[in-house]
């Protein structure tokens, strides 16, 4: 038997989680010197409403590795042999290290254990990793082995997809999720940035105008990264706007040829923390490794400008 668990980052719903029986270790949240156990002392729509009123900014600590600990003896009571555990990228959170502590933990203390333990530093943030563990849970249901998965996470997990906007830079500038220099950049263009991982870490990767520009840049990016043959779901986070979650699902549906799944699932209370309201962020597995940064992006708009102009006049 394969349990799967993860830390709270991974923000699938409840409905996902009980589905697929996938267990998380949950980040904390500080605010106004109270701390909140992710998904259970709080939930995401009133961490939100609290978030509009603080006056200084929360902050997030990583899950501990007793926690993880507490859900890997659960599983081997429960008759679990094989554990894959999937945690948000070892650049933006210490969730990953919490878990790896917490696997030594464990066979330190059974150092005869025949329990199978692998954790995956998915690279991704949000449901980059939430994609990964959904994954695995579909791979399981149809018959896969524990270390088919483990292998599938480890040589697939760089190829998950993030888009991320935000209305505001602030919050990820303030927590450290966005490196230095597309802080600046983002800063500069006051415009709304759409940033992907990079090495770990959150980058720009792109600039739009207004929210029906960065939908539209989505599907254009989707169109040409998403591996038909992988990618059988995507997923849609939101954090406070859920209307504009729907409108990235309408433009899905009627401007691709896309026929698998369509999950919108709200980020939860660690990743919002540094997202802030108004954000929109798109899963789905890209075919091998297409360049992406803001200068790559800025050419290609470029050359695509020049290629319209030159069919619209070239025979006339």
């Amino acid at each position: 038997m394969i349990k799967l668990m993860a830390d709270s980052t991974c923000d699938l719903s409840d409905e996902i989680l009980q589905q697929y029986d996938i267990s998380i270790a949950p980040l904390t949240v500080t605010m106004n010197g109270e701390t909140y156990r992710d998904r259970i002392d709080i939930t995401a729509d009133e961490f939100y409403s609290m978030m509009e009123n603080l006056e200084n900014p929360p902050t997030t600590g990583m899950p501990s590795p007793a926690s993880f600990v507490d859900i890997i003896k659960d599983a081997v009571d429960k008759g679990y042999r094989e554990i894959l555990c999937i945690c948000m990228s070892s650049g933006t959170s210490g969730s990953y290290q919490s878990a790896v502590l917490a696997k030594d933990y464990y066979y330190g203390e059974f150092p005869d254990s025949q329990i199978k333990i692998h954790v995956v530093d998915s690279k991704s943030m949000s449901h980059g990793s939430g994609w990964l563990i959904m994954k695995s849970a579909r791979l399981r249901e149809k018959g896969a082995t524990f270390q088919e998965l483990v292998d599938f996470n480890e040589t697939y997990k760089t190829n998950v997809k993030h888009f991320l906007t935000v209305d505001d830079l602030n919050h990820l500038i303030r927590s450290g999720r966005l490196s230095g220099a597309s802080a600046i950049i983002g800063k500069m263009l006051k415009l709304k940035p759409i940033m992907s991982m990079k090495d770990g870490k959150g980058a720009i990767v792109a600039k739009e105008r207004g929210r029906r520009k960065v939908l539209s840049h989505y599907i254009k990016e989707f169109n040409k990264r998403n591996d038909e043959a992988l990618t059988d779901f995507v997923i849609i986070g939101y954090t406070t706007d859920k209307s504009y979650a729907d409108n990235l699902k309408t433009k899905i549906l009627e401007e691709t040829s896309f026929i698998g799944d369509i999950y919108i699932m709200q980020m939860g209370v660690a990743v919002g923390t540094h997202v802030g309201p108004g954000g929109l962020s798109m899963f789905f597995m890209e075919s091998g490794h297409r360049k992406d940064n803001l200068l790559v992006n800025e050419v290609e708009a470029l050359m695509e400008m020049k290629e319209n102009f030159l069919k619209k006049f070239s025979n006339k």
